[in-house]
Parts: structure tokens; C-alpha cells; sequence
């Protein structure tokens, strides 16, 4: 069963591998943009979905971040 630290654990080492970029720059990017609060407040949330889910969900959330 994971816990909090856990799961965003998980969801950053997931992303840096999907994005193909380092644990420095996936903290970074995670950090500038809100990221890492969010995965706290909604980790019990997050640790229920598939990986794909999770990514699709931490890009919806930077786009909506950056404007876009």
C-alpha cells in the first residue's frame, strides 16, 4: 500500500521516464509549475490510475498552468 511520498515518488519517476529527462529536470519542471502540491493534495486519487492516466493527467495540468 502506498503513502504519499510514495505515490509522487512514483508518478515523477514515471514521468521523467516517459519525458526521457532527468530526475533534476522533472523535479524542476514539476516544481515550476504547481505539480508536486497537486500529486499531494490527490494522491489517494492518483495511486488508483494506470500510468498512462497519471501522465496524461500531470501534462493536462501544466498546460492548464502555461495557459494553453
Amino acid at each position: 500500500n502506498l503513502g504519499r511520498s510514495d505515490c509522487i515518488s512514483v508518478c515523477v519517476e514515471q514521468y521523467k521516464h516517459e519525458k526521457g529527462i532527468s530526475g533534476g529536470e522533472a523535479i524542476a519542471m514539476l516544481t515550476e509549475y504547481g505539480v508536486l502540491e497537486y500529486l499531494s493534495e490527490h494522491w489517494e486519487i492518483l495511486h488508483t490510475q494506470s500510468r498512462q492516466w497519471i501522465i496524461e493527467d500531470i501534462d493536462e495540468f501544466i498546460r492548464t498552468r502555461k495557459g494553453e
